[in-house]
């Protein structure tokens, strides 16, 4: 083991707490996106703004990039077939997590008949065997759409989908399934969250919960960024269920870090070159899709021959390579793995990760970040100790005694190192 991972899995979380009175949670958003408040952390010095603002903060011609990722209706819901095979039994609720036949997110949402997801089940034990049914009506289509448990998968279950109708299985989530809100917000979906959840730029369904650090941009705003001459990319990180999974366990090292799917353009790739392999991160997602892909670049460097799927960063990853100093800059390992996608003839790089990043990890990619304020113990405010080199403290000691709103619909902050 060597002495740099140890270091960082001894970290403990409780050294990340702080109190976030429920109050300061904001349960609902700003009735404009872009007005929310904006704390910009300058090389130390703390100051405030609107999120308007921000593209005056930011260099011009610098590379910006943002997750496209599109929150799904992942929220079903069933109720047992009484002794009268009528549905008014126990209410069932089934909460998609990721494909697993199809697992390729746009395959599943195209499937017209029957596919299969790991999901997690609420009311489980009111489901120990048979069939779910319900009857939907989708643009004039009576579809019977049916739920099977096939077994455990891990922590989750395999569930599978059959339904008539011929429709396709996004559509079916567009009249049946529900928006999943954080938990931590305490209400029920409404109708407005259908909206107010969704970043104005989302494209690529496949996450249950939105990167909220990209839900303050407005058109107005992603003007003002061209104007300034600053270019924007997007990538593809689908968020997973287990961005909202607490620290349960004293040290880091025991932490589990979920896997996240990711998806990148050749032409991202081309864009990072252009501007040395150095961006503005909208988002903890796009953070870690950013530093994953300098760790894809060494692989495919060691082993020009890997297949996607092996390209999988694992958690403890980036510390191994960083104890044994290996001096591989990011434009040399992002040449690499874009040279990598042009040997597969890829123009787009499907993968996974697993990264985790907290203090003693060095930044290789992202050198502004734009993020909302997290919750205590967290991997995210880990990821921002990191980044501001362990002065987390000052910020959120600042957001908390400014009246700034936390968590996924609060306030926005504008990290400078």
């Amino acid at each position: 083991m060597y002495l740099c991972i140890v270091n960082t899995k001894e970290i403990h979380i409780s050294e990340y707490n702080y109190d976030l009175p429920d109050e300061r949670i904001a349960k609902f958003p700003m009735a404009e996106r872009d007005h929310s408040k904006l704390l910009v952390y300058n090389h130390g010095q703390v100051s405030e703004d609107i999120f308007y603002n921000l593209p005056a903060y930011l260099p011009q011609g610098a590379l910006m990039v943002m997750n496209n990722t599109k929150v799904i209706q992942a929220r079903l819901h069933f109720r047992k077939a009484n002794a009268n095979g009528e549905p008014l039994g126990a209410l069932i609720e089934i909460f998609l997590l990721e494909p697993a036949q199809p697992a390729d997110y746009e395959q599943m949402f195209q499937q017209t008949d029957r596919c299969s997801w790991l999901c997690l089940v609420g009311n489980q034990k009111k489901w120990k065997e048979g069939t779910l049914s319900r009857t939907i009506d989708v643009k004039g289509t009576a579809v019977e759409f049916r739920a099977t448990r096939r077994g455990e998968h891990g922590t989750s279950q395999w569930i599978d989908f059959q339904w008539s109708g011929g429709v396709s299985f996004a559509e079916i989530l567009d009249v049946m399934g529900e928006l999943p809100i954080p938990p931590y917000l305490n209400r029920e979906t409404q109708e407005s969250d259908k909206t107010t959840y969704q970043t104005v730029y989302s494209k690529i369904k496949g996450s249950v919960a939105a990167p909220t650090a990209g839900l303050h941009f407005t058109e107005r705003v992603l003007q003002a960024v061209d104007a300034r001459g600053i270019e924007r990319e997007e990538v593809t990180l689908h968020v997973g269920a287990g961005t909202f999974r607490p620290v349960k366990s004293d040290t880091i090292g025991e932490h589990d870090m979920h896997t996240e799917y990711i998806a990148v353009r050749r032409h991202t790739l081309e864009r990072l070159l252009a501007h040395h392999c150095e961006a503005i991160a909208v988002g903890t997602t796009s953070v870690r899709t950013l530093e994953s892909l300098y760790y894809m670049g060494l692989k495919v460097m060691a082993h020009p021959d890997l297949a996607e799927d092996q390209l999988h960063v694992n958690q403890w990853e980036p510390y191994d390579v960083g104890c044994k100093k290996e001096d591989v800059g990011s434009v040399e390992a992002i040449q690499a793995l874009y040279d990598w996608m042009v040997r597969h003839e890829l123009s787009v790089l499907h993968s996974s990760t697993q990264i985790i990043i907290a203090p003693g990890y060095t930044y290789k990619i992202v050198k502004r970040l734009i993020t909302n304020f997290h919750q205590p113990q967290s991997t995210l405010l880990l990821l921002v100790s990191a980044f501001v080199k362990g002065d987390w403290r000052q910020i959120y000691d600042y957001a908390l005694s400014h009246d700034f709103r936390f968590l996924s619909y609060g306030d926005s902050s504008l990290l400078m190192p």
